[in-house]
This record gives structure tokens, sequence and C-alpha cells, in this order.
């Protein structure tokens, strides 16, 4: 029976598209299939098409359908880390002398793989205010070959409109890239809003327990989902099988987790805005946001990620660290535990320097799924 005709409904194919119950046993979770080559009946008589594990594994596998569904995708391809990912879709879509329109406030990590790697291609970039679409478009060239969008972004939680900027991409002969890592595809749907290709960072909410490192491509169309596919077998940069099922497991949670997330971190970011010391709050959910009504168009609700500023500049920001006791200090994001983090200093470190640059005095924070008055009574003694 194809994942398509279980439901339509989010909860219920998170838990059951890809899980298909073992035959051998009937075991209601896939094995996780811990092999490095298979045996063929003759050569060429491949059992499931599966013949080594770089090129297939049935753990990863479920994965990928699962990935695949929940996005409203056609092909869904799991790595090894998010920047795997983002390396394999880079090297497939572009070639020396394309170009590449990148947003103003990208994951560092994004931003280094562009500035330091890809440059060496000879691949052009340049930076956008994706959330403008008039930005965007003056932004592009005639060797524009992709626009890569975060929203919301990390760690300014910037909101881009998805349909607005991938009909400007698709204009222009462009691939509309979105890295849905903070929304998941719980929260956001970027295929069905226009664009080509999804990103994840599976480490974060969709593995959601700290446990495990993983990245993911998803695409609408087949036949990009193929030359996507045999990039990754080329590159070899693959989700191992212990690691798939891990990330399996997390997403049948997804929806549960992702409503506390988001009812947490409204509270948390409601709070924030009345405290003396914090100058800023950045939070899609608060109605003075400038992204609020688009995110409120194009999300189920707002997620568990909130950044503010506060007085008292870098220093401030990292006492504010320092001094958190439930929200744990540390890199990373999307687990059932709050974070707390100093971007500066820490996730956003390679940007330093560049149009890319997070302000000194910004905290992120992952607002986890723990009891909201802990959470609150825990940064106002942070804040002091």
């Amino acid at each position: 029976m194809s994942d398509r005709h279980i439901s339509q409904h989010f909860e219920t194919l998170a838990i059951h598209a890809g899980n298909t119950a073992d035959p051998l046993t009937g075991a209601v979770v896939p094995p996780i299939y811990q092999v490095s080559t298979y045996k063929q009946d003759g050569v060429g008589g491949l059992r499931g098409g599966y013949e080594y594990s770089r090129s297939a594994n049935p753990t990863r596998t479920a994965l990928e359908e699962n990935l695949a569904a929940l996005e409203g995708g056609r092909r869904g391809l799991a790595f090894a880390s998010g920047l795997a990912a983002e390396d394999c879709l880079l090297r497939t879509l572009l070639s020396p002398g394309d170009h590449v329109v990148i947003p103003n406030d990208a994951y560092g990590g994004t931003f280094r793989l562009f500035a330091k790697v890809v440059s060496r291609w000879g691949v052009e970039w340049s930076v956008a205010d994706t959330s403008d679409p008039d930005s965007v478009r003056a932004a592009l060239t005639p060797k524009t070959k992709a626009v890569w969008v975060e929203t919301p972004s990390n760690p300014l939680l910037g909101i881009t409109d998805i349909a607005a900027v991938a009909q400007i991409a698709r204009e222009a002969g462009a691939k509309l890239v979105v890295d849905n890592t903070f929304a998941t595809p719980y929260l956001q749907q970027p295929l069905t809003l226009g664009a080509d290709v999804v990103v994840h960072s599976l480490t974060k909410y969709m593995g959601g327990h700290s446990d495990v490192v993983g990245g993911a491509l998803i695409v609408g169309d087949q036949e990009l989902g193929e030359e996507l596919a045999y990039h990754q077998n080329a590159m070899g940069a693959v989700a191992g099988p212990f690691d798939s099922w891990l990330v399996l497991r997390g997403t049948k949670t997804l929806s549960v987790r992702m409503d506390r997330h988001s009812e947490n971190a409204g509270k948390v970011a409601e709070m924030l805005t009345r405290h003396a010391r914090v100058t800023r709050v950045l939070y899609p959910g608060l109605p003075e946001h400038p992204g609020h009504e688009i995110a409120a168009k194009q999300m189920r609700a707002f997620g568990g990620m909130v950044s503010f500023q506060v007085e008292g500049g870098e220093e401030a920001a990292v006492e504010v660290c320092n001094r958190a006791k439930v929200f744990t200090l540390g890199e990373s994001l999307g687990g059932v535990e709050s974070l707390i983090e100093h971007p500066g200093r820490m996730t956003h470190a390679s940007a330093a320097g560049s149009a890319l640059e997070v302000p000194a005095d910004l905290v992120r924070l992952s607002v986890g799924i723990e009891n909201v008055d802990d959470l609150l009574q825990d940064l106002q003694q942070a804040l002091g």
C-alpha cells in the first residue's frame, strides 16, 4: 500500500509513512539494518534493489519515505549531516561561474560553506535581505541558478514570503531552496508554496532528542531527485542506519513536540518583551515582529526559537548565557531540553566581519518542552 493512501493528515503520516511492519516478524518498528552489503540472487539479482549500504539501506529508505511524505515531496534523501546535504545539493545544482543569492542572516555553517568552500569552485554568491522580495530581485544576475532562504532564519528569526520569492526565482530560471529546519514540515511546507528543494538539519527538531546528527533534502521533482541521489551515492555522505532509525523515531512525535515548543516559546517571548533589561525580542509570533503576518499565513504556529538582545552589550549577553540553569549552555537546537547560546561567539562566529555578522548583544534560545514556569523563572534569574 502506498504511503499516500494511508492519510493526508500530518500526525498519521508521521507515524505510518515509511514505517511498514517487518514482513518476517511483524515488528511494527522498522529494523536497524546494520549491514554494509547484501546477498545477490545471481549477478545483478538484487533483493529489493539493495546491493551496498552507501547506495541504499532499508532503514534509511524508511526514513527517506517518511520525510518525503511529511514535506509533500516526491523524493527524500537522508545525509550524515545538514551541511552534507547542502554540499550535495550545491554540487548537483551548480557549476563554476554560476551564482547564488543567500540570505543576510543565514546559519553560520551555511555561510562558511559558501564563503570558504563553494567559492573555491568558482561559484559566486551575493547577499540579500530575503524578507524583502525586492532585495532578492535586485540580487539576481543572469548567472543565478539558486536562491537560498531560511525562514524562520537563524538566529534573527527573519521571515521570508516563500510564495513570493518562489515566483521571483522561477521567473529568473533559478531554483528556490528553503531551509525548513526551524519550522519543520509540521509548521510549514515550502514545496506546497512553490519551493524546489527543502533542506533540513535532522539533528534538530526532526530528531528532537539531541542524540543524532543528520541532514535531508526533499524535492517535488522526480528528475531532480534522481540527480541528487546520483550525487549522494557518488559523494557518499549518507545517513547511517542507526542514525536513520533515531530520526524516524523522532518524527513520530514531531507534531506534539512542536505544539509544546511553540506554546512555551510564545510565553517566553511575551515575558522577555516585558523585562527591563531586554532591548529587543525576535519571535515571529509577536504581533510587532515585521514578518508576523506572513508567518501567520504560511506557518501553523511560530516555532520554538526565540532570540533577544540585552542592554549592556556583548559581555552582558554572555553573562546571561552563563547564569542560566534550566537552559543548558550549548550549541544546536530543537531538542526536548531548552538550550541557550551566544551566537556571536558560538554558532555564528564564522560570520564575524561579514555582512552576516550577528549583533554582539544577541542571545538565542531553543525553548524546550519543560514546564514553562521553570523556564520563565530561569530566564528571569539569569537576566538579574
